[in-house]
């Protein structure tokens, strides 16, 4: 287990228990049997948020799932079995379900666009509008989706957006800027126009040029100018209603906050049998 999900696992459970759970410690703590059910149909993903969860409360507690990680349940699936203690079974059961039904609803609505696009060679990407603390888990909640991860962060790439470039004075200078300050990071240029393109194609050394709210039109002139020379990334008010339209111009990705942020969590819910 990473030490990463170990920190925020850590930071769930301190926020959740403090300083002890006051309603579990009513329960005679022994040994009882638990269901974790998914009512409704859902990709499910957080399998190890949650076990880390059970386990740091109760290390003898045994877990049995009953799906694989990443695959999709119909409703009413009991999708995980336990046999522990009552009392961190109770205490633990809230901060684990909200790893569950966030992760699985990242991976749902990740999923349901893969599908639309497969059939494509476009790739669905990923952004950093992600939930505070949670952004390596819902990057991880994406790829069990079927996605791919962009940045993880402003540390790993460069990425010249419209505000850097008007600070800085032209795409031009931005770009040479970059590739001196930092010529092992990869460059990512966002674009607004076909003529922002057409002189951001001319300069050397870019990783990808991101496309930023272009009509299905736009983009595909943008796709025919950029073949042979860079790659392609689309981004802006494109969903479940248009992206296959985005993803038939032939455009190598498009990324789309909304598969971390504008989700709904999924409904799960933890019995006692």
């Amino acid at each position: 287990m990473s030490k990463i999900i170990k920190q925020i696992v850590h930071m769930a459970l301190s926020e959740d228990i403090g300083t002890g759970d006051l309603s579990s410690d009513l329960l005679d703590n022994e040994r009882i049997k638990a269901s974790i059910i998914c009512r409704e149909k859902a990709v499910i993903c957080g399998v190890e948020y949650s076990d880390y969860c059970f386990t740091e409360l109760d290390p003898s507690i045994e877990i049995d799932w009953k799906i694989k990680e990443g695959e999709e349940v119909m409703p009413d699936t009991i999708i995980c079995q336990l046999i522990g203690r009552a009392q961190a079974i109770i205490s633990t059961e809230r901060t684990a379900l909200n790893f569950l039904q966030t992760l699985s609803a990242t991976a749902t609505q990740t999923r349901l666009l893969f599908n639309l696009i497969k059939h494509t060679k476009t790739q669905l990407l990923d952004t950093r509008k992600t939930i505070p603390n949670l952004r390596h888990a819902q990057k991880y909640a994406v790829k069990c989706g079927g996605g791919t991860n962009h940045r993880m962060g402003l540390y790993d790439c460069i990425m010249l957006k419209e505000n850097h470039i008007m600070a800085i004075g032209s795409i031009e200078k931005s770009i040479e800027l970059a590739q001196i300050k930092h010529p092992e990071k990869p460059i990512i240029v966002e674009v607004e126009t076909l003529e922002e393109l057409q002189k951001t194609l001319k300069i050397d050394r870019i990783t990808r040029v991101l496309c930023d709210n272009f009509s299905i039109a736009e983009l595909t002139k943008a796709v025919s100018k950029a073949r042979g020379v860079c790659q392609l990334e689309a981004s802006g008010n494109i969903d479940e209603n248009n992206i296959v339209g985005y993803a038939e111009t032939g455009v190598d990705y498009i990324s789309i906050g909304a598969i971390t942020k504008h989700i709904n969590a999924i409904d799960l819910s933890l019995q006692f049998d």
